[in-house]
């Protein structure tokens, strides 16, 4: 069952290539790990990128946060699974949201995936 926060799909490809890029930006950039860094980087306009599970319980964990990436005007994208999210970011537990503040050598990377995230969010 979708969630209610979960606003748009995105394509299992691009999923995976933004969870490639986590692990990129782990070990040549930064990253703000759980919900309340995150939404610490959100307010403070340090976010370039938000990644949030889908599959958080409960859901009010991170409902939050893509209104907070709108008002902010920072890209959201979703992902299927905490724990894929958790370990790309490099821990060991799943992670419901990762804020990317610094995307390091993967900069290259995440102009192409931006873009098929808007297309996603246009559908």
């Amino acid at each position: 069952m979708p969630k209610n926060y979960a606003k748009f799909k995105i394509p299992k490809e691009v999923s995976d290539k933004i969870l490639q890029v986590i692990e990129i930006t782990k070990n040549s950039g930064k990253l703000r790990k759980g919900t309340n860094e995150t939404t610490k980087a959100i307010e403070k306009g340090l976010a370039q990128l938000v990644v949030i599970a889908e599959d958080v319980e409960p859901e009010e964990i991170v409902m939050h946060l893509p209104v907070l990436c709108e008002e902010k005007k920072i890209p959201y994208v979703f992902v299927p699974s905490k724990v894929d999210l958790g370990r790309a970011a490099g821990i060991d537990v799943g992670s419901a949201s990762i804020g990317i503040v610094d995307f390091g050598e993967a900069k290259n990377q995440m102009k192409d995936l931006l873009k098929k995230i808007d297309e996603a969010k246009n559908q």
